[in-house]
């Protein structure tokens, strides 16, 4: 499955029935699926069904979905209020009775205010049933290339995703490939951080101090970091290949590569594996922060 980002813009227009809509639909990352409406009233009724079909595509984001409904010149009716017609053919025949005048011609009645009316079609159960379906039709239209534009982008922050892990990697095997990390080098600086402290404190026991710092090397060993490290990076680079909606679980990830790059700079002694650590932080959290626009 590919991988999908959470942000993204989807439209879909659609006309029948005497009635034009528009759906807009607006993606951003969210830690779980937010959907928010917005219809215009009278077609509320589509809310429970708008929220069906965007969860049956949609796993995380905020979403904000809008359908916009205009009514086109076949919506209107024309009726004819016959009260008002009765009265004004009542009162002509009064006048005409009284005063010698041309008859009224048809479209002079018809001009006389009030005696045609239009008034809005109302909708039979059928016709309404069809409109909800032409407009739902677009809807999924919509989604459609939602989703389609969140896979667009999803495979390209998959490539930037797997190019951090590689860096990541690298940057490991170089921690473990330190030679800060050899036993010469641990030997000498022990025995470098011995001798200045009887020099400092001649009283001291020079075996016991020898112990106690060979108990802070044993404790600022690495070697557990790099080993869960490597570990981290051969399961994000397994979730990433599975793809699919993997974004809470590539983000705990990336929370335990922070979490080991932290413990390997607090353990650091050396000059060039503190580097390597602060390069390690820095890829990491870019990871990270990819990571957030993930489905």
């Amino acid at each position: 499955m590919p991988l999908h980002s959470m942000t993204g813009f989807a439209r879909a227009d659609g006309a029948a029935f005497g009635y034009r809509w528009t759906w807009e639909i607006r993606s951003v990352n969210g830690k779980g699926l937010d959907l928010r409406q917005r219809l215009p009233p009278g077609f509320d009724r589509l809310e429970p069904v708008v929220r069906e079909r965007s969860a049956a595509r949609l796993s995380r984001g905020n979403v904000q979905i809008s359908l916009s409904v205009a009514t086109e010149g076949a919506v209107s009716r024309i009726r004819i209020n016959e009260d008002v017609l009765s009265e004004v053919l009542a009162v002509m025949d009064r006048l005409g009775a009284r005063i010698d005048v041309q008859p009224p011609t048809l479209d002079g009645i018809l001009a006389i205010r009030g005696v045609v009316e239009t008034s809005e079609a109302e909708m039979d159960e059928v016709e309404r049933v069809a409109l909800d379906a032409e407009i739902l039709h677009a809807l999924d239209d919509a989604l459609v290339d939602l989703v389609e534009m969140r896979a667009r982008e999803g495979q390209a922050m998959g490539v930037v995703l797997g190019t951090r892990l590689v860096e990541i990697a690298a940057l490991v095997r170089r921690a473990e490939a330190s030679p800060a990390r050899t036993p010469e080098a641990i030997k000498a600086r022990l025995a470098e951080q011995v001798k200045m402290l009887l020099g400092a404190a001649p009283a001291l026991d020079p075996v016991r101090l020898h112990q106690e710092a060979v108990l802070l090397a044993t404790k600022a060993d690495i070697r557990e970091e790099i080993d869960r490290l490597e570990a981290h990076v051969v399961a994000a680079t397994e979730i990433l290949s599975e793809g699919g909606p993997v974004g809470r679980r590539l983000d705990f990830l990336a929370q335990e590569f922070s979490r080991e790059v932290n413990t390997l700079c607090a353990k650091s002694n050396d000059r060039s594996l503190t580097a390597i650590g602060l390069d390690l932080k820095g890829v990491v959290d870019q990871l990270r922060e990819q990571i957030q626009n993930l489905e």
